[in-house]
């Protein structure tokens, strides 16, 4: 999951990259007004996860020091360096007793680090498909995004994330 979530952020983000600035920026319809802020989101989510997942220990001082890249190809190098870090932490193995301390808005609570990179894919999934629905509005066609994991409908850019 975790290599098929930088696969998918590096398509998305290629495609998003080929927009002028404008465009990018652009108001949409969104649980997010922009593909920035929408992309931008995901990659500030994926920084909270893996704090809590690697036992960093800034927690949600993450929203207030971090800010969204300027340009889609910024946020692109920024978000493959956050997937690279998350493809670390899962071929390191996780297992269901793993517990982590995130700290959510109403105090930190201990999870199974399982539950919480569960979380992660779904949140990632759930924002891609919103940047993906907002790319459509766009003279840049939407990449598929989903043939990742079948062979038979494996496209060439997905190899260099497969192990």
């Amino acid at each position: 999951m975790a290599r098929n979530n930088a696969w998918a952020n590096a398509r998305l983000l290629g495609a998003v990259a080929a927009l002028p600035q404008a465009e990018f920026e652009a108001p949409r319809t969104g649980f997010f007004p922009s593909l920035k802020e929408t992309l931008g989101h995901i990659w500030l989510v994926d920084l909270f996860y893996l704090d809590a997942l690697e036992g960093g220990g800034r927690g949600r001082a993450i929203f207030r020091e971090e800010e969204v890249p300027a340009t889609a190809a910024d946020l692109a190098v920024r978000q493959a360096a956050a997937d690279r870090r998350l493809i670390a932490f899962c071929d390191a193995g996780v297992g269901p007793d793993d517990l982590v301390s995130v700290g959510w808005r109403g105090g930190p609570a201990t999870e199974r680090a399982e539950d919480v990179l569960l979380h992660l894919f779904q949140h990632q999934v759930h924002h891609r498909g919103q940047a993906h629905a907002m790319l459509s509005g766009t003279d840049i066609s939407p990449p598929q995004l989903d043939e990742f994991f079948p062979v038979f409908q494996r496209p060439d850019d997905a190899a260099a994330f497969h192990d």
